[in-house]
């Protein structure tokens, strides 16, 4: 993969596919290669250029210590749209990725053309704080529990009961999160939901948006997608059922539908 120099930091990324550019900005812990799973496919067969990369502290991006602002990685993303001269380009996130898409679509409106906002959130209510809370102290205990024992954690908070009900589907799933190593944490990312209550700022936003809630969402639940639709002016909203904080894994075709959808739009 190239790289790009962005914000004093070097980022990873890949471009495919021809016509006009989409950018996809992938969540906490996860490598920009993930969207090359189902979305880029999608994408570049609906006749889009598509340009993943590593966000900093994952993949072969740079990985600078300490934790990371949500500040921090929005001004890495806006350098590589001007690095890669893209902008205005539509842009795609997910979780921490649509944080970032978020404040790019209010800081940078001249940059975004549109924005789709996967499993997004404004701000963390009392059950997800708890449990940023509890990930954090489990992970500055410095205990580091068994990977089997973590795969099975992950699996129970990311997937859907349709999903965990299904022994054939569960078993893979298992079987992925365990050989990823059943790292607790996202690193220096991890710092970026600390970021508070963005709901007025959202208000600001001019640029078309659409947000995609997953209805077994534990981390980005429906009513705080919701949230954001409701305080982006003109924003619309889609649930997609039977699929939780990983649904563009677990349900692509739905998700890639509601993107290309929205896209075509705008």
């Amino acid at each position: 993969m190239p790289y790009v120099t962005s914000n004093g930091i070097r980022l990873s990324y890949q471009r495919s596919g021809q016509g006009e550019p989409v950018l996809l900005i992938m969540g906490s812990g996860a490598a920009g290669h993930v969207w090359t799973t189902h979305q880029t496919p999608a994408l570049n067969e609906a006749g889009y250029e598509t340009i993943i990369f590593d966000n900093r502290g994952i993949g072969a991006s740079d990985a600078p210590p300490g934790m990371y602002t949500l500040a921090e990685m929005t001004a890495d993303t806006r350098g590589l749209i001007e690095a890669l001269g893209l902008g205005p380009c539509r842009i795609v996130g997910t979780s921490m990725g649509a944080m970032i898409a978020q404040e790019l679509a209010g800081q940078a409106p001249h940059l975004v053309r549109s924005a789709v906002l996967i499993a997004t959130r404004a701000r963390a209510d009392a059950t997800r704080r708890a449990l940023a809370e509890a990930d954090r102290a489990l992970r500055e205990s410095g205990v580091r529990l068994p990977p089997r024992y973590e795969a099975m954690r992950k699996v129970l908070e990311m997937l859907s009961p349709a999903t965990l009900n299904d022994d054939t589907a569960a078993s893979g799933w298992l079987e992925i999160f365990e050989l990823a190593g059943g790292i607790t944490g996202d690193g220096g990312q991890a710092g970026v939901d600390r970021a508070g209550d963005r709901r007025e700022a959202l208000r600001t936003i001019t640029v078309p948006c659409r947000t995609i809630a997953f209805a077994d969402d534990l981390i980005c639940p429906p009513h705080l997608v919701a949230e954001v639709a409701d305080a982006i002016p003109g924003c619309d909203h889609v649930e997609i059922p039977d699929c939780g904080h990983l649904g563009n894994l677990e349900r692509p075709d739905a998700v890639n539908a509601a993107i290309i959808e929205f896209l075509a739009k705008y």
